[in-house]
């Protein structure tokens, strides 16, 4: 197999600028955000950062503002929510005499913590100060101990993970682990670990841990959680019971020590050998920590460059950038489930939030990146029977709404993206997604109606009625994702010369009609998505019916849900009563104050990925002057750089994409070659698109900072006049061209020819 890994491999040009300055690597870390601030490489398998223990409180990063440190651990998901995940591989600096080390110890916090690209820093209320720094598949630690301290101590928890308090069944557990101390001082450790919010069975991790100095004492220990850690005289810790801990109590007498952990989810000589690979004995601290910033430098954040001079709006590009740019996870060659010559990425989290902006954004800035990612679905089709809609541990799951991978496949087919991918193997995919329904062996707790692992777990009814019971929960948004990845067949299909399958799902794709009740009311417009029975409509009040997995509707309302299916939009403009009603119930969506999960806020929902589209929605009535307004009041008013910068849980990145995409002045329509037309930002924005192209993005008449003077008054593309709200993937993206903005204070009708394509509608 081969284990090159191209967009990851460190090279060594030079940067003339340090983008890693306008980080801020705790933006978001509050206000629901749940963002990473740690250390990692992009797309790296390491993400080594503090965990931080308040009871009641999901930490689903790691990261509290407050709290006691249980931990400081190699592994963690970015900017979710559902339940926490990972917190594994451990170590946690303590002082003292530690008679009983594996009776989940935690210790206070000082001071704040510090943190930029590549760097990470805390003090314990010990006055140990932990530094950090890491590498794709290997981190380090650096301790340094109080001068006068009695008793300098690393305890390394094989047992340690983030807690869940929620009690919906989606703690994570521990199985049971090894821990083996070796004659040379190093140590190599194995955990069981289940669950989290993919409800995984068990999964194992392998790490191999090396001191640059000798301990004057190391002893490797069994225990419970209920205290009563025992000695292991052989140092070996060996346990299969989920009530026995493992783990090893390392003592120095140097106040300064430093820890050198490589991880692997194939063996301990695989760790030891990524260790070894990436941080070999003697490396010294700051190489670790320079080499993490030139890679985002030369890797992820000089693809967008600007020539703006404005503090804020710099932090808030390249801290975006960096956070969309941490997941999914590059485990290739690092696949425990089958050998395969194709990529590996796992920790999809989950296409359900980033199908809508931000597979189409990683596509544009990170092409290699992509096409591997799309390749390693298909892979995981081949070899498990379906393709991810979620995935982390190296276990598909949970399905929140449709296979949403068939619209992220979809998508790279219909742009071009060729290269190594199968598409006949894609399309096969797609079409056991249509077509297969997923046993549901492992019912779901809060949703026992159907598989949530993958698929289409509604299928039978999709099949059978055209559109969805409450036979099934989630029936009424589920339909909506549905008819979506039917379109995303259809495109396939007709790519292919498929003519019956496109013509099939083509049909298909219209099935949200059904589920369109024509009489339904809220606050004097008519007509919704709703949820159905065989033979009729079931009421529900469209601004409160927002739910969870077993409700009709998930995390957002009929108000929100009924904007969807952007594949048929000509048809949801004829069905909601014409342009000047469709034009009004958009302006409806950002005044009213209804919205289901906050009733202080407006109907629109900034939080959450089901309303992404609807700022963009009035360029399909030519109204592109209201998608400048009501984007850029929600980008300006709802982000910021600073700790509670993001409106809601970033999403691995899909609340960064968003915002990167209204800096940018596009937005992309999944499964489509369309980019809805906006405004961008700044006087010069250039996207490195790779392979020498290049997108040159300018605009003159405005702030230059997106402030004020935003509306659109003139465009060209490629040098032409362009009198169209919208371009496609050719025009700016496949071979690289330019857009020229004239900006000014009122909006004008300049976008004069034809509307975006609704490609779903009957002509």
């Amino acid at each position: 197999m081969s284990l090159t890994l191209p967009i990851l491999a460190f090279t060594a040009a030079a940067q003339t600028v340090d983008y890693t300055k306008y980080v801020n690597v705790f933006t978001g870390t509050r206000h629901r955000g749940n963002n990473f601030p740690g250390v990692a490489r992009p797309f790296g398998m390491v993400k080594l950062g503090p965990d931080l223990l308040v009871n009641g409180t999901e930490s689903y990063s790691g990261y509290l503002p407050n709290g006691n440190f249980s931990g400081f651990s190699m592994m963690h998901e970015q900017g979710t929510g559902g339940a926490p995940k990972y917190g594994t591989v451990a170590q946690l600096p303590l002082v003292g005499n530690i008679s009983d080390p594996l009776s989940s110890i935690t210790v206070g916090r000082a001071v704040a913590d510090q943190a930029s690209v590549g760097y990470y820093k805390a003090e314990t209320s010990d006055q140990v100060i932990v530094e950090l720094a890491a590498t794709s598949r290997a981190g380090m630690y650096q301790y340094t101990f109080p001068a006068a301290s009695d008793g300098n101590n690393i305890l390394v928890d094989i047992s340690h993970v983030l807690p869940s308090f929620k009690g919906q069944g989606l703690s994570q557990g521990y199985e049971g682990g090894t821990f083996n101390l070796f004659p040379d001082g190093h140590y190599e450790a194995s955990g069981i670990y289940n669950n989290g919010w993919n409800r995984s069975p068990d999964w194992t991790i392998y790490s191999c841990g090396h001191f640059n100095v000798t301990s004057k004492a190391a002893h490797a220990y069994t225990g419970t959680a209920a205290g009563g850690s025992v000695l292991q005289s052989s140092g070996l810790a060996t346990s299969n019971s989920t009530n026995t801990y493992v783990g090893g109590l390392f003592t120095f007498d140097s106040s300064t020590v430093s820890s050198r952990v490589g991880i692997s989810w194939i063996s301990n000589e695989k760790a030891c050998q990524n260790l070894a690979d990436e941080i070999p004995e003697g490396t010294a601290f700051s190489t670790v920590v320079e080499n993490t910033k030139d890679a985002w430098n030369s890797q992820i954040l000089s693809s967008i460059t600007t020539t703006t001079t404005n503090t804020t709006n710099l932090e808030l590009l390249y801290t975006s950038l960096y956070f969309m740019n941490l997941l999914p996870t590059n485990q290739t060659g690092e696949n425990p489930g089958w050998n395969s010559t194709e990529p590996y990425y796992s920790d999809i989290f989950t296409l359900w939030d980033l199908f809508r902006c931000s597979t189409a954004l990683l596509h544009v800035l990170q092409p290699t990146v992509y096409e591997e990612y799309v390749r390693s679905m298909i892979d995981i089709w081949r070899f498990e029977g379906y393709l991810p809609d979620a995935r982390s541990s190296n276990y598909n799951g949970r399905t929140q709404g449709g296979s949403n991978g068939d619209n992220v496949l979809a998508d790279a087919y219909v742009k071009g993206v060729r290269g190594l991918i199968n598409w006949d193997d894609g399309y096969a995919a797609v079409v056991k997604d249509a077509e297969v329904t997923p046993v549901n062996s492992d019912p779901d707790p809060q949703a026992p109606d159907s598989s949530t692992r993958e698929g289409r777990g509604a299928l039978p009814d999709w099949l059978t009625y055209s559109f969805i019971t409450p036979t099934f929960s989630r029936a009424a948004s589920r339909a909506v994702d549905y008819a979506y990845n039917d379109f995303g067949l259809y495109q396939v299909a007709s790519g292919l010369g498929n003519t019956a399958d496109a013509e099939k799902y083509l049909n298909r794709s219209r099935n949200w009609r059904n589920h369109w009740n024509p009489d339904l009311k809220s606050i004097g417009y008519s007509g919704f998505i709703a949820p159905r029975d065989i033979f009729s409509f079931i009421d529900t009040d469209p601004l409160t019916d927002s739910g969870y997995w077993d409700d009709p509707y998930y995390e957002a309302s009929s108000w929100e849900y009924s904007w969807g299916d952007i594949h048929d939009m000509a048809k949801l403009v004829e069905w909601m009563g014409g342009v000047d009603t469709f034009l009004s119930r958009l302006e409806t969506m950002f005044t009213v104050g209804a919205n289901s999960n906050d009733p202080t806020g407006i109907i629109f929902d900034s939080r959450n990925e089901p309303t992404f589209n609807v700022p963009y929605l009035y360029n399909f009535i030519n109204r592109q002057d209201r998608s400048v307004y009501q984007s850029r009041k929600v980008a300006k008013g709802d982000y910021s750089s600073g700790v509670a910068g993001l409106p809601g849980n970033s999403d691995a990145g899909a609340m960064q994409t968003w915002l990167l995409w209204n800096m940018i002045g596009l937005y992309p329509v999944t499964g489509q070659t369309t980019f809805l037309i906006h405004s961008p930002w700044y006087e010069s924005m250039t996207i490195n698109l790779g392979d020498g192209k290049t997108l040159v993005i300018t605009s003159t008449g405005g702030d230059g900072n997106g402030d004020s003077d935003f509306y659109v008054q003139s465009l060209k593309v490629n040098g032409q006049i362009w009198t169209k709200n919208w371009v496609v993937y050719s025009d700016v993206f496949a071979n690289g061209g330019t857009m020229e903005f004239v900006l000014g204070p009122e909006p004008v009708q300049w976008a004069t020819g034809d509307l975006p394509p609704s490609p779903a509608t009957e002509p």
